[in-house]
């Protein structure tokens, strides 16, 4: 079983004491997104976690945390972009904080373990085609040696964000724009000894070295994990994704960073709001389960092959140690 920490919010910026606590009491409550009676009860103990995918924009009030993680499988997923506060009102100084955070992180726990990623990519009057390359640059370089990848995608015009995206006049890009984009990202990624793939894009782009991402990446954690895991593509996500299965246990609405793009958060105030009920000692992220809840406890186990030692071995017999970038030629 792998765990998502979380596509619906940020779990490390905002809620990582009380994902310690869950830590410690080994399991957590999820209320169902489509029958919200329904309260489904997550084991959280190591013997079942095969793996968990954090997915954050600060990683700093983790970094204090990383000792409770000393028995599970993980990796973060980053997303640091080159926009301002018109975009994202409430992230904290990427270089004073962010930048400095991430380094730690590699530092605490090995570059293969941070994925950086780059997006949503949209285009307006400021964020042109030479600002995305200028900026995407200064961080790939500030970056290098702390990842070794960098994830992309453009933007999706959901209907919830079209509100929020309003003020910021930007333009739907040209298929002949994104892929120039894509050619020199790429080109600037290898400068800094990294390389880039895409988040659940329609275009394949492949033809210009470019592969589509897991961003729950079944081969990521069978490495770091040093075992084969029998996992199969997560079909509740869109046909584009390259995920495997997994559990969220976030919560959607209660995301602080307020970023003009993000599906998660319909708006800014309920999300003001949703953080100010958080109760870090819950079992649920928001709320509690109320008397006419159905709790459901799922049964859970491990995921892991019995021949846990093959993969590992065979890999490195074949390429060697860190050669993640040759499973993508």
């Amino acid at each position: 079983m792998i765990i998502s920490a979380s596509r619906r919010t940020d779990i490390p910026a905002f809620y990582s004491e009380w994902l310690v606590n869950r830590i410690k009491e080994k399991y957590v409550l999820v209320r169902s997104l489509v029958k919200k009676s329904q309260v489904r009860r997550i084991d959280l103990s190591p013997d079942v976690v095969d793996g968990i995918v954090f997915w954050t924009k600060n990683p700093a009030p983790m970094l204090k945390h990383l000792s409770a993680l000393e028995k599970y499988n993980y990796y973060f997923q980053i997303t640091l972009t080159a926009y301002d506060r018109d975009v994202e009102p409430n992230l904290p100084s990427k270089n004073n904080v962010i930048l400095p955070a991430i380094r730690d992180l590699a530092k605490a726990i090995g570059r293969e373990r941070v994925v950086w990623r780059y997006d949503p990519i949209f285009f307006n009057d400021r964020y042109t085609m030479e600002y995305h390359c200028k900026y995407f640059r200064i961080l790939a370089a500030k970056l290098s040696g702390c990842t070794e990848k960098c994830t992309v995608s453009f933007l999706n015009w959901y209907e919830k964000i079209e509100e929020n995206m309003e003020p910021l006049n930007a333009q739907k890009e040209t298929l002949e724009k994104q892929c120039v984009l894509m050619q020199k990202l790429a080109e600037i990624a290898k400068e800094y000894g990294l390389y880039i793939d895409t988040c659940a894009e329609k275009v394949n782009w492949q033809d210009i070295g470019i592969p589509p991402a897991s961003c729950i990446d079944k081969s990521r954690l069978e490495r770091i994990g040093k075992c084969e895991l029998n996992l199969s593509k997560d079909l509740y996500q869109r046909p584009e994704c390259g995920c495997v299965s997994s559990i969220d246990i976030g919560a959607y609405d209660c995301c602080g960073h307020g970023c003009r793009y993000c599906y998660a958060n319909t708006k800014p105030s309920t999300a003001k709001d949703n953080l100010r009920m958080h109760d870090p000692n819950a079992p649920m992220l928001l709320g509690k389960v109320e008397r006419w809840d159905e709790l459901i406890v799922n049964i859970m186990t491990s995921n892991k092959a019995n021949q846990i030692n093959l993969y590992p071995a065979l890999w490195e017999r074949i390429y060697g140690p860190d050669q993640e970038e040759k499973r993508h030629e």
